[in-house]
């Protein structure tokens, strides 16, 4: 499964009352892992940078003059997005500011329940608890030390530490890394040679008699065919 984890930074907080998105970053997931390929673009805006946000994330008006405006960059970012699932933190904030840009552009708008919401997930998780990005980093140990401000970018990168914190962590007890294999003694072993490797201590029936008896009264109603006879190994007669 493909997913996007994305992140926006604006003019403002007032989609409807003219402020525009500024940057863009995105991060591939597959299979809920980092691929290593991300999107991201910086946008003039055409419109000027509230004070307010400027504390936020520091792009200065100085700053996005000279970048693509957001028509010129559309085609890039879908391709890019195209055929994935959304992950975005507050994700009526960005998808907003997302579907009025593309409403300027003639492009289809993206629908808010096909995307997850981060901040969702967290408060259901985490109810009553604080579920901001940095609140979720602290809860889960991931290093947020370089978000000295917002970028949309970096954000996206930390989100998709959180989002698989959120939906159950990196797979706890299941590392699949080289490292991990070269140091282990296990071995693994398939098809024949796996059939005949034994249990170090055999493993202790948990049916008691009655079941027991259950089970083959039931299969020998089954036929001489019954596929149970030969299921567990256990040798049957067929009369």
């Amino acid at each position: 499964m493909r997913e996007i984890v994305l992140d926006t930074e604006t003019t403002g907080t007032e989609h409807l009352k003219g402020d525009r998105v500024i940057e863009i970053g995105c991060v591939e997931l597959l299979n809920h892992i980092p691929t290593g390929k991300f999107y991201h673009a910086y946008i003039n805006p055409e419109y000027p940078v509230n004070p307010g946000a400027f504390a936020v994330h520091g792009l200065s008006n100085e700053f996005l003059a000279d970048k693509p405006v957001f028509v010129d960059i559309v085609t890039e970012f879908l391709d890019f997005i195209a055929d994935a699932r959304l992950v975005i933190h507050n994700a009526a904030f960005d998808v907003n500011f997302l579907n009025m840009e593309f409403s300027r552009t003639g492009h289809t708008p993206i629908a808010l329940n096909d995307v997850v919401d981060t901040l969702m997930l967290a408060r259901r998780k985490h109810p009553g608890a604080a579920n901001s990005l940095d609140a979720l980093c602290s809860r889960y140990g991931i290093d947020n030390s370089k978000r000295t401000k917002h970028g949309a970018l970096l954000d996206s990168e930390i989100l998709a530490e959180v989002y698989i914190e959120l939906i159950g962590g990196k797979q706890t007890g299941l590392d699949l890394s080289v490292q991990s294999f070269a140091k282990s003694s296990i071995t693994v072993q398939t098809g024949a040679a796996a059939s005949r490797e034994m249990r170090p201590r055999p493993m202790l029936s948990r049916l008691t008699d009655a079941e027991r008896e259950a089970h083959q009264a039931f299969v020998q109603g089954l036929g001489s065919n019954a596929l149970w006879l030969t299921y567990l190994g256990e040798e049957q007669s067929s009369s």
